[in-house]
């Protein structure tokens, strides 16, 4: 993808499965990398294979929900490997599947903050660079799970739908600055969190996360830069990308 290489990547739940394959990825086509989770030990197992990839790759273990750490991350990253292109907000909590009246309050609050004002938290940590630059990217992961509603997904489901909201919102906001942003549905992904929410399904039948990453090079390169406040899914995409 044109428009990748040499740019400075920035990627949140990246210790495993799709910010995982998504770090890799963008290693693979010539970007800077910069990572964060929780999980530290995991996040240097990533960055060692993004490292093999010929990329450079700055990390740091962090919870996005901490605004000091996030902010931290984002200047380190820019001190490292210059400023932030792309941001990839992947990390996201499942939560307890159970419905919203037996919700747990402190289970429902750690969803939110991770799936939606982590987002907003790193959102707002890069929005200065690239603001200032002219240019750049900001993809949210989200869910089948947004919509329609899915009972008994409780907050997993509201974090999902808001953070589509937040998206629109800021891709209106920025309309015009050379900031876009949009949502990537990546679908099913053979994953340690589609493991925790359908535990009798069959893993074999669904797709590697690495597997759908290319919609995410595909609006974080040049050919997208027209592109903003739209919703892609991850299969669709590579349908009509394999179409005559």
């Amino acid at each position: 993808m044109q428009g990748i290489a040499g740019r400075t990547i920035l990627i949140t739940g990246a210790s495993r499965g799709l910010g995982a394959a998504l770090a890799v990825a963008f290693g693979r086509a010539g970007a800077r990398v910069a990572i964060c989770a929780r999980d530290g030990q995991a996040l240097d197992a990533v960055a060692e294979a993004v490292v093999e990839t010929g990329a450079v790759c700055y990390t740091r273990a962090l919870d996005v929900r901490d605004e000091g750490k996030v902010e931290a991350w984002v200047r380190g990253a820019e001190q490292a490997l210059g400023t932030p292109a792309v941001l990839v907000n992947n990390a996201s909590a499942l939560g307890p599947r159970v419905a919203i009246a037996e919700h747990d309050v402190a289970a429902w609050r750690e969803t939110l903050d991770v799936n939606l004002t982590g987002a907003f938290l790193t959102s707002r940590a890069v929005l200065p660079f690239m603001l200032h630059r002219g240019d750049g990217v900001i993809l949210n992961v989200s869910s089948g799970a947004a919509a329609p509603p899915r009972v008994e997904w409780g907050a997993y489901a509201v974090s999902k739908h808001a953070l589509e909201g937040l998206s629109l919102n800021l891709a209106a906001e920025l309309a015009g600055t050379g900031v876009r942003v949009n949502i990537v549905d990546p679908g099913a992904m053979r994953t340690e969190m589609r493991a925790a929410a359908y535990p009798t399904e069959d893993p074999a039948g669904v797709k590697l996360a690495a597997e759908v990453t290319g919609v995410f090079l595909w609006l974080a390169g040049d050919e997208a830069r027209e592109v903003t406040g739209q919703r892609f899914r991850a299969d669709e995409w590579a349908e009509r990308r394999s179409s005559p």
